[in-house]
């Protein structure tokens, strides 16, 4: 049974986000602030994070960074109040996989979570690709699903793993941001590209990529991004 632990101050939000997951088949723990979902994470070690932006105290930008920081790749799905780009954007650069806008709808985050849970644990189709692939000074490990850089091994998040892993499967591809956004997220709304972009950018630094000055994943100005085999 997946478990879901929910982050949300709002009482009647919390209880009808909870009832709604619960009748999927879900197992939910729910707390009203960040130092007690961080808290509760520690201890219920949840398959996935729900995680309102707007929290009282400790805000869920905070909350969701320094679960990264604490190198913990849960999957996290952030929860705005409002559709603002720059809200999502400043959410996903912080370490989120996904996010949905409130009012939450069930069958929207219940997609959502099931998409997340999907590609947690499943490589893209590399064909015949060796189960074990170095990049310059990046190795990928598609059968433990592991990525280190100059033996040290590189902490991804979902999204980010599955990003790396489709795009390294064919170097040399050009993929649209709409076929990324496909692949790695099961979205099809183009407004969604955004989450393609900034989880290049969070991809990029934890490689090691100087800012501008990409080694592996490169831009491909008006269309989208590229795998490039440094060496």
């Amino acid at each position: 049974m997946p478990r879901v632990l929910l982050i949300e101050d709002d009482r009647a939000v919390r209880e009808g986000v909870q009832l709604a997951l619960r009748r999927q088949g879900h197992d939910v723990a729910a707390t009203a602030t960040g130092e007690d979902g961080l808290g509760r994470l520690r201890s219920y070690g949840a398959d996935v994070v729900v995680l309102d932006l707007m929290l009282p105290g400790m805000s869920g930008l905070e909350v969701c960074r320094l679960i990264r920081a604490d190198d913990n790749q849960v999957p996290i799905i952030m929860a705005t109040a409002r559709g603002d780009d720059v809200d999502i954007v400043v959410g996903l650069e912080a370490g989120a996989d996904d996010y949905v806008v409130k009012p939450v709808q069930a069958r929207v985050l219940e997609a959502r979570i099931r998409a997340l849970l999907r590609r947690v644990g499943a490589s893209p189709d590399g064909g015949g690709l060796p189960k074990v692939e170095t990049h310059g000074e990046l190795t990928i490990d598609r059968t433990a699903l592991t990525v280190s850089s100059k033996g040290a091994p590189v902490a991804l998040a979902p999204s980010e793993l599955r990003l790396l892993l489709t795009l390294s499967a064919s170097p040399g591809q050009v993929f649209s941001r709409q076929q990324l956004l496909e692949a790695v997220w099961e979205h099809n709304y183009h407004a969604d590209a955004r989450l393609v972009d900034a989880c290049v950018k969070r991809l990029r630094t934890k490689m090691g990529e100087p800012p501008g000055q990409p080694r592996y994943v490169h831009t491909v100005r008006g269309f989208g991004y590229q795998f490039k085999d440094a060496r």
